[in-house]
């Protein structure tokens, strides 16, 4: 029997990556190789390779479970097993015996830490629901690693990485799940699942491929639709353009026009240098697109991220808008990367390990989360359109695989969504602030009764998942309230129909 293995230790509030700002290519404009990420814990953590020492409660406690190297195979090696860690906050809860609900949280391209310090959603409301809360966190990230597997891998010798993706992650959870309410006498303790982001898609994936593991999902800022040209690929960049313009018109013209003008120092013969004295770098840029790359991901972060009470596209242009009229352009986007990342010796290339998150989320990315993110002539910055020959080209040099770009809308569907889910799915919340880039690729209308969409015209990146602020805007304290309504109608249906069963028996 596949027991816990209880860990009553303090956990580590390990962060991640917000963004990967390495380059891996810097001799083509043409493949946004390196996308903003998917992390729901940006707007919170804003130093995300640092390891802090802040407790995290005692109620949270630490077990491992014995998990299927591969579910989807009967070959030998696929009954083999590795640890994949879950944490459980039991406070609330009002035990099995009432059939108290469970909240569970799907962890995505993360270690689980961070988890449980920045989503609040899950604790915010343990006490309503008198719930059980229980985190579980992806297969190849944190510590849940199936043993002999490396994320470093030559070209050809991908077939360690073989079981990392997310159809094998939601048949972690679903075990996971039915496991712990076998343990727990649960049985009949409805789930729901949450998750943000990435994470969210697998929330939303997750109630359509296991309807009876879970009740309802609640998929924050998840961009389901961003596959397979289903819509724009410059969508993610004109939401980035869309922001600072409305922040502020002067801001978003400087940025705009300041890329032409590097491309024209960069064309003088020391123009390199003359980049990286302006721009503060910390080593010599190699590359014009070293400089164009980390600005442009920096913009995109702030954008994805802009929340109350800071709103750090105001910042940054608030540098930008905030230079001495005579500052020529360029020292005016400087300006800007020092208002939101605060006075430093140095910036753009500072020497970086490269965190196993990042290589992980690579991975994914060139096998089938092949989001096709491009740059268009209808945003702030220069045109670089996604180019399937090119990053297909960059994944087969890194791991010598090929993506497989339909694979997601084949397995999980995403085209003509609504005339296909109306009928099929239920009790889904797609939750996004329209502030968000990655809205672009979200759902932003009913499709049913029970699969509705909730936003906020102001709200950004997972946004509703953090936890309560006294300082949090209205719409935005709103906009939870009707998340936790529509998941209390799906409890109180469930109990009803739970009844309605047991009295036919």
């Amino acid at each position: 029997m596949k027991s816990p293995i209880s860990s009553l230790q303090w956990l580590p509030l390990i962060l991640f990556l917000v963004i990967s700002t390495s380059v891996l290519s810097t001799t083509t404009a043409t493949t946004l190789f390196d996308i903003p990420r998917l992390s729901p814990l940006g707007g919170i953590l804003q130093d995300p390779e640092t390891v802090l020492s802040a407790n995290v409660s005692d109620d949270f406690e630490t077990f491992y479970y014995n998990q299927t190297l591969d579910h989807f195979n009967y070959m030998p090696e696929s009954y083999s097993t590795f640890p994949q860690r879950y944490v459980i906050n039991s406070k609330y809860w009002d035990g099995a015996n009432r059939s108290a609900p469970i909240l569970a949280y799907l962890g995505a391209e993360a270690p689980l830490d961070g988890a449980m310090y920045g989503i609040g959603f899950l604790t915010d409301n343990a006490a309503e629901f008198k719930s059980l809360l229980v985190y579980i966190e992806h297969r190849y990230y944190g510590k849940s690693i199936p043993s002999g597997s490396s994320r470093e891998v030559a070209p050809g010798k991908a077939s360690t990485l073989g079981y990392f993706n997310s159809a094998q992650a939601i048949a972690d959870y679903a075990e996971i799940i039915i496991y712990l309410k076998e343990k727990l006498q649960a049985q009949y303790s409805p789930v729901i699942v949450i998750g943000g982001s990435y994470g969210g898609m697998l929330a939303s994936w997750f109630r359509l491929k296991y309807p009876h593991v879970a009740i309802g999902a609640l998929a924050s800022s998840a961009p389901i639709l961003y596959f397979d040209d289903i819509i724009p690929q410059d969508g993610y960049y004109c939401i980035v353009t869309k922001d600072f313009r409305e922040a502020s018109e002067t801001c978003y013209q400087t940025i705009k026009n300041s890329w032409s003008i590097i491309d024209e120092v960069a064309s003088k013969p020391d123009g390199l240098s003359i980049l990286s004295k302006t721009f503060k770098t910390c080593n010599p840029l190699d590359s014009i697109y070293e400089l164009k790359n980390y600005l442009r991901l920096m913009y995109s972060q702030v954008a994805q991220y802009n929340s109350p009470p800071h709103y750090p596209v105001t910042i940054v242009c608030g540098g930008i808008d905030g230079a001495p009229p005579e500052t020529d352009i360029l020292d005016k986007v400087f300006a800007g990367v020092v208002a939101y990342k605060g006075n430093s010796k140095c910036y753009v290339n500072a020497p970086e390990n490269i965190s196993e998150t990042t290589v992980g989320w690579r991975w994914q990315r060139c096998t089938e989360m092949v989001i096709p993110i491009g740059i268009t002539n209808n945003t702030m910055f220069q045109p670089s359109p996604f180019n399937l020959s090119s990053f297909t080209e960059k994944c087969r040099s890194l791991y010598g695989v090929t993506p497989r770009p339909h694979w997601v809308t084949t397995y999980y569907g995403g085209h003509d969504i609504k005339l296909v889910l109306n009928k099929f799915g239920s009790n889904i919340i797609f939750s996004n602030g329209l502030r968000d880039p990655y809205s672009s690729g979200g759902v932003l209308v009913n499709i049913s009764e029970s699969i509705v969409a909730v936003h906020t015209v102001n709200g950004s990146h997972c946004l509703d998942l953090q936890a309560n602020q006294s300082t949090d805007p209205e719409w935005l304290v709103r906009q939870r309230e009707v998340e936790v309504k529509i998941i209390k109608g799906w409890i109180t249906q469930y109990y009803v129909d739970l009844l309605a069963f047991s009295q036919s028996q």
